[in-house]
């Protein structure tokens, strides 16, 4: 964590886009080829977007980053706000519950819209189908459960994933269940396009499938194609924010690191938050 002031501590990049708030949001996949309508909004001055990246069960880094935007808008007043973050916000780290706790009570003091990861995705999953928990408990599940209260015990020797699985639907609050059903798979920001894992290249923004939006990894990133906006997500962790022409990628690793990253959009740049 630097030394510096909360307000202080931020990594800047220029860059050229106009920004819009998304007059509806709507679940990609679900419904291929629905339209994205948008209404104008960095067109006006002081509107303002902050996109925090994977969180991982990292309750800590949470409130850190909800602090730096807080500080963000005190030292740079704007006129209006809006905070996305683009899922992951279970597995890996050590209180996935309050994490959930924490976003399905709005956090931000602005508008926050919240996407969905595909560790969600698992989670879910591993509620409807036990077997699941045979592939989640390898990519973080454990920590998820135990944060519920629920003994992992069986499940580090794979087995009792059927009594897991009951005693965890018992314990999950219904405001993390609403939470949970309630997240986006993409939404459209002016000339960025805001998604968990990235979009199959060829393939229309609004035509991308679920499993895309939450999974891709390789075709994605290795592609240079322009895919009609700049793609916000996360999935994929690096050391620090990788800014390419065709992507912007805010997965830092905060699981492991304790830097988790918050990107700006604001009128013509973009700059980015951090805690650490």
């Amino acid at each position: 964590m630097s030394d510096l002031p909360c307000c202080e501590r931020e990594i800047v990049s220029d860059g050229s886009a106009r920004y819009y708030l998304p007059l509806t949001l709507e679940s990609q996949g679900e419904h291929p080829g629905k339209t994205m309508p948008e209404l104008p909004f960095g067109s006006r001055d002081g509107d303002r977007v902050y996109v925090i990246g994977d969180i991982h069960g990292r309750l800590d880094l949470l409130d850190r980053i909800v602090e730096e935007i807080r500080c963000d808008v005190e030292r740079y007043p704007h006129r209006e706000g809006l905070a996305v973050t683009l899922g992951d916000y279970v597995d890996r780290g050590p209180d996935s519950r309050g994490v959930l706790d924490r976003l399905a009570r709005n956090p931000f003091a602005m508008r926050y819209v919240a996407l969905k990861g595909n560790h969600e995705a698992l989670f879910e999953s591993f509620l409807n189908d036990p077997s699941v928990g045979a592939h989640w408990r390898r990519l973080g599940g454990l920590e998820t459960v135990h944060s519920y209260g629920v003994s992992v015990a069986p499940l580090m020797i794979g087995q009792g994933f059927d009594a897991a699985s009951d005693a965890l639907r018992d314990r999950i609050p219904l405001a993390h269940m609403t939470f949970l059903s309630s997240l986006k798979l993409s939404m459209s920001v002016g000339e960025h396009f805001l998604c968990h894992a990235g979009v199959r290249p060829g393939i229309p923004l609004e035509q991308q499938s679920a499993e895309d939006l939450l999974w891709i990894r390789d075709e994605f990133l290795t592609s240079k194609l322009n895919f009609g906006k700049i793609v916000v997500h996360g999935h994929t962790p690096v050391e620090w924010p990788e800014v390419l022409p065709n992507r912007i990628n805010i997965d830092t690793g905060a699981f492991a690191t304790g830097r988790l990253t918050c990107l700006v959009l604001e009128g013509g740049s973009s700059r980015f938050l951090s805690t650490k």
